[in-house]
């Protein structure tokens, strides 16, 4: 695909077949996304790509914490909550998925099942956890350069058939995810990537998220034109 149609078409997919993602297109993918910028050539990030048994352990783990409300132990700090138009940005994503999925507004099961479909990494067959050294958390680049290669992770598996939704919620119970993925405590736990092929027949994989123009986002300084 052109990086042009990978950028206009990649979309987050939350709903997969059943169907197995080969370590070797995996790797493929990886191979391809370290090509990010990084500051200075540090290269922070690291993967832990977790499939099948363990994969599933992790879903329960999750699972079961939430409905027992334990408060969740996200590593990476998740900051103050949306505000403004960025809530409004936000509401209107989640008033696009619920009305793909048929989810009103008071159905309260049907929420709940959504919100836990997160925490089962949305049921795909392969995640990838994200992580940086700890020697170096609290500097604002580690988290930086993280972004920047998950960004190439999405878009690289999109040239290559394969959907993801990146998804904070899968890594919100890490002692669940630190444990079955074996992730030393010498590295911090930024997010995960769900990755899988799409299944085409899941509504909420045609949802197109809304974007805004350029002219609301950029300011142009010092041009003639």
């Amino acid at each position: 695909m052109k990086f042009d149609d990978v950028i206009q078409q990649r979309r987050s997919i939350r709903g997969y077949l059943n169907k197995p993602v080969s370590r070797a297109l995996i790797r493929e993918v990886l191979a391809l996304a370290m090509r990010a910028p990084t500051s200075l050539n540090t290269q922070p990030w690291n993967f832990y790509v977790v499939t099948g048994e363990v994969l599933d352990r992790i879903r329960a783990g999750n699972v079961e914490r939430n409905l027992a409300g334990v408060p969740d132990s996200r590593e990476f700090r998740l900051g103050p909550h949306y505000e403004g138009s960025h809530r409004e940005r936000q509401i209107g994503v989640a008033k696009q998925l619920f009305a793909a999925m048929g989810i009103e507004r008071d159905n309260k099961a049907k929420r709940q099942d959504w919100i836990l479909r997160g925490f089962r990494q949305f049921d795909a067959p392969v995640s990838i956890v994200v992580t940086y050294d700890r020697s170096i958390q609290g500097s604002d680049i580690a988290p930086f350069d993280c972004g920047g290669v998950v960004n190439c992770i999405v878009n690289a598996a999109w040239a290559r058939g394969l959907g993801c939704v990146i998804n904070s919620q899968g890594i919100m119970q890490s002692p669940v995810v630190r444990a079955e993925a074996g992730i030393p405590d010498d590295q911090v736990i930024q997010t995960c990537i769900a990755m899988g092929w799409p299944d085409e027949s899941f509504p909420a994989n045609a949802v197109v998220s809304q974007r805004k123009s350029v002219d609301e986002a950029a300011t142009f300084v010092g041009f003639a034109d």
